[in-house]
């Protein structure tokens, strides 16, 4: 038996150095490619805000993305959708243009004031340079799957500066309630190169600051249960929302450049009629704000619908940053009736508002300790694991499966785009009975 041990030791010798440099490589290149594309997000941020005119732009930004990726982006068009899948069922290498499409195309909707955020766009990057490690290094197909889900953990962590909560959110955000341990050690160690990466080339993230948390109390943890009830819902409805008006949109409109035309058109107009600045782009200022004020009890709607326009209309961008947005500014709102202090609340729906939209409750959890001290830890566990119960199986992620399910109504495996046909026939069918 002392043999065996010995032997299994030493061979895992050579296992951690091979993914050690895998990891590095991989997380070098994301946590470069996250640089260079928050460096210019930063910048595309200053100029409209600089020149505020520039939001008339919009349509005609959101028809020049929507012509690049008819004519050229077609294979690219599923996004982080796309690298889910190729998770689950490997078919053919990512595109090499995914990356450089979708860098470009993010910039241009946060240049021109579309309502969007970065992580789907850093993700994507993270998947397609995971994909050339992959050909370099000539890796087999479990590897590459490793190495995907390496490059996804790549791109959150680098983008938010959370290497935890990135490598969490690699092995969580493929399947509803289960997580694959085969991957941990490289998602681990590309999420933390990316994230040490990324800095070194200059890169600071947002602070927020959750100044103090009460003891754990039976009024505080009710308010922790009740608030995750509301974030897990306003994420469900995030999601639904903005799948039912993609796919009305498509329906209504064949020519795809056309459908970001519109879309842009009508956040332009809106904009500019109600002077509301706040909805555009990532909006960081006001999620800001939400824990050091009072802001209007309304903020959230606003975001929420500036985003499902934007997002559904076909620009480019991402979902969580928005999410955080309408997260934190619906905790401020809450604050009004829970006992629990505003920064509190607007931290535990940064988290949780995510944890329900993208069904990853532990990633959101260690994202809030990350960023807000361990001293948030129990609050933001239970308001994420609500919100993840409360959010039902929906999410943004349409190519997620469900491991396991919520509740005892659904086959596991299934792609969350596919449940709504089953609930339909469900429905159908309950009905012919009763009509019998």
């Amino acid at each position: 038996m002392k043999h065996l041990k010995s032997v299994e030791q030493f061979a895992m010798v050579p296992y951690l150095a091979r993914w050690l440099l895998l990891s590095s490589v991989l997380g070098t290149l994301a946590g470069s490619a996250s640089a260079l594309f928050l460096f210019a997000l930063d910048r595309a941020t200053d100029t409209r805000m600089d020149h505020p005119w520039i939001i008339w732009l919009l349509p005609f930004a959101g028809f020049l993305t929507g012509w690049v990726y008819h004519r050229v982006g077609k294979s690219v068009e599923g996004g982080s959708n796309l690298l889910i899948d190729e998770i689950h069922d490997p078919q053919k290498i990512v595109p090499k243009r995914m990356a450089p499409l979708v860098l470009v195309a993010t910039v241009i909707t946060h240049l021109f004031g579309g309502s969007a955020g970065r992580e789907g766009t850093a993700v994507q990057m993270g998947g397609a340079l995971a994909d050339r490690v992959t050909q370099l290094f000539g890796l087999g197909r479990e590897e590459r799957r490793i190495l995907l889900m390496g490059g996804i953990a790549a791109g959150f962590s680098s983008i938010f500066g959370t290497p935890l909560a990135g490598a969490i959110f690699g092995l969580e955000v493929l399947a509803i309630g289960r997580l694959r341990y085969d991957a941990l050690f490289a998602c681990l160690a590309s999420s933390v190169m990316a994230d040490v990466v990324c800095r070194l080339w200059g890169i600071h993230h947002t602070v927020y600051t959750v100044p103090f948390v009460p003891a754990l109390t039976a009024l505080g943890i009710g308010s922790a249960i009740v608030a995750g009830m509301a974030f897990g819902v306003v994420g469900m409805l995030f999601a639904d929302s903005t799948h039912a008006l993609s796919a009305l949109i498509k329906r209504k409109i064949a020519y795809a450049p056309v459908r970001p035309l519109i879309g842009g058109a009508i956040v332009a107009v809106v904009a500019t009629i109600f002077n509301v600045p706040q909805f555009l782009g990532l909006g960081i200022p006001t999620i800001v704000q939400a824990f050091t004020g009072s802001l209007p009890v309304y903020d959230f709607v606003g975001k929420f619908g500036f985003t499902v326009v934007t997002l559904a209309s076909g620009f480019k961008g991402g979902e969580v940053t928005p999410l955080f947005y309408i997260g934190a500014t619906l905790g401020n709102a809450l604050g009004h009736v829970l006992a629990l202090p505003v920064p509190v609340l607007a931290g535990l729906g940064f988290v949780a508002v995510f944890a329900g939209a993208a069904n990853t409750p532990i990633a959101s959890t260690v994202m809030a300790i990350e960023l807000f001290g361990p001293q948030i830890g129990v609050y933001a566990a239970l308001a994420c694991v609500v919100s993840y119960l409360f959010s039902g199986h929906t999410g943004i992620y349409r190519a997620q499966r469900v491991g396991h399910a919520k509740h005892p109504l659904l086959p596991a495996g299934m792609r969350l785009a596919e449940i709504p046909a089953l609930r339909r026939a469900a429905r159908k069918s309950a009905t012919a009975s009763a009509q019998s």
